[in-house]
């Protein structure tokens, strides 16, 4: 019987696990395919957790359970993350077990001057956030404990984003890369390990649950100046930037899924998008990793075995 049960094995349910493991904790990884860390504190299984019947089954026992889940691809939310949100949070009241959210920005919305703290309210206009809102909202009325850990666009070892789709091909390549978004406009980036860590941190405090909070993360950077740091700490040339003008996305959009998923959130990247976490750092003395570290982590400057075998 494990402890802990997380869902997803990507990079924040990976940091989840290794930061359990190294407090003796046993942990139990849900994926499709069965993947998740090696190690001999992690039972990996295999199942659809989208199913309520097995998820509770594998969920029996557990104090906590991570939702730390995402489809690839914004043209599959609709479809694939309600099922799996009713099924997280049944597990959770059948179990009495606390479920601990994996959250985003993307329930705020636009907002003036481009700043979110744990208090601004949601507003979202586009479909992904208002899908978003419907979650939390669905997890607050249900009774059960629970809290949500909002954190902004990810950086660290095998996070998902700017630096992995856009500037570290043009960095092997020699090439430009083009951005679609603006170049100088100040934006949050949040460290994987510093998501993790607050994931593990509010969901075993009663004085989180009931609410949402954010990650404290490094002070706003432009991605002029992200593109530059990254090129440095892999030892690189700087990575010629190519702002793409912000209708093409949006043209590509009206016969390209994707691309309108995509033009539908770019208001993160053409505007100032600074996440304020005061409140979770004052409550729970949390502190953001370093921006440099969290950089050379998703370079890989930190060394490419790190993360691969937890605890090894």
């Amino acid at each position: 019987m494990a402890e802990h049960v997380i869902i997803g094995a990507g990079s924040i349910g990976t940091n989840v696990a290794r930061l359990l493991v190294e407090r003796g904790e046993s942990v139990r990884i849900v994926t499709r395919s069965g993947s998740g860390p090696e190690h001999p504190l992690v039972e990996r299984v295999a199942a659809d957790a989208s199913d309520p019947s097995r998820l509770t089954e594998l969920a029996r026992g557990a104090q906590v359970i991570y939702h730390c889940a995402n489809p690839p691809s914004y043209t599959t939310w609709e479809r694939l993350l309600p099922p799996l949100q009713t099924s997280v949070i049944a597990a959770a009241k059948t179990n009495d077990a606390v479920l601990a959210l994996t959250g985003s920005l993307y329930a705020y919305g636009k907002q003036p001057g481009g700043r979110m703290d744990e208090h601004t309210p949601l507003a979202a206009t586009g479909r992904k956030g208002r899908l978003r809102k419907r979650m939390w909202e669905q997890a607050l009325g249900s009774g059960i404990r629970t809290v949500e850990v909002r954190g902004s666009d990810y950086i660290g070892k095998d996070a998902a984003g700017i630096y992995s789709v856009l500037i570290e091909p043009a960095m092997k390549k020699g090439s430009a890369a083009w951005i679609t978004g603006h170049l100088d406009m100040p934006h949050t980036f949040t460290f994987n390990g510093d998501m993790a860590r607050a994931l593990v941190t509010l969901a075993q405090d009663e004085r989180a649950w009931g609410r949402a909070w954010h990650v404290p993360s490094p002070p706003a950077i432009t991605i002029r100046e992200f593109a530059r740091r990254c090129a440095e700490a892999a030892g690189r040339p700087p990575v010629k930037l190519i702002q793409l003008p912000r209708f093409v996305m949006r043209t590509v959009g009206l016969v390209v899924p994707i691309a309108r998923e995509m033009a539908e959130m770019d208001y993160q990247w053409y505007a100032p998008f600074r996440m304020d976490a005061t409140e979770t750092a004052e409550t729970f003395g949390l502190t953001a990793t370093d921006l440099d570290t969290a950089i050379r982590d998703q370079v890989g400057a930190a060394g490419e075995e790190a993360g691969r075998h937890i605890g090894s």
